[in-house]
């Protein structure tokens, strides 16, 4: 749902001669070798549309054994709720997706931010601490389990912008729409042997 040709076409740009398919089909996303999961909108909306296309536990079944790359809501939906309209996620990890809260700034958050890596990973590569991506959510995650936590950033207050454990790896923010920085993220994802 949403953001799904800007993220097949910044893949498909990043890697050339990878067969990149945009699908719901349970037995095309079971078949494939990894699994972008991008977002935007409402969560309800997408865990709706995830569980009315049958995709929902081929997804889950991805989550546990290949390369998995989740974007905005794809990040959302991994943990247990989603404050927005009170939605169940995926649960893959334990946490809550609030809304932000503040005072002063906009809702949503939309621009430009620093990414504070929190620690080395392969998606990492080529890209320096505090590059600026690219942000469009009002809601954020926030991981009971720190150690999951691979970058933050700061609006109002820092917060969870990009988690990683084993296979897993999804981020707040959008690379297909975060220039260069963002490709580099999305060509080493592709490239990626968890």
């Amino acid at each position: 749902m949403g953001n799904l040709r800007s993220v097949a076409k910044a893949i498909e740009h990043v890697a050339p001669h990878a067969d990149v398919q945009v699908t719901a089909d349970p037995a095309r996303i079971r078949a494939s070798e990894r699994v972008v999961v991008p977002g935007q909108g409402a969560m309800r909306d997408c865990m709706r549309q995830l569980a009315a296309s049958g995709a929902r536990e081929a997804v889950l079944e991805a989550v546990r054994a290949k390369p998995f790359l989740g974007i905005c809501i794809g990040l959302q939906m991994l943990f247990e709720r989603g404050e927005e309209g009170d939605t169940p996620g995926l649960g893959v990890f334990a946490g809550e997706v609030p809304r932000f809260r503040l005072e002063s700034l906009k809702i949503p958050h939309m621009g430009w931010n620093q990414v504070l890596q929190a620690r080395a990973h392969p998606l990492w590569a080529g890209i320096a601490d505090a590059t600026r991506f690219y942000f469009v959510h009002s809601y954020y995650p926030a991981p009971r389990d720190a150690a999951l936590t691979a970058a933050t950033t700061v609006y109002g207050r820092p917060f969870t912008c990009a988690i990683a454990r084993d296979n897993i790896f999804a981020v707040q923010f959008h690379p297909e729409k975060s220039q260069s920085a963002g490709l580099q993220l999305l060509s080493n994802f592709v490239r990626w042997r968890p």
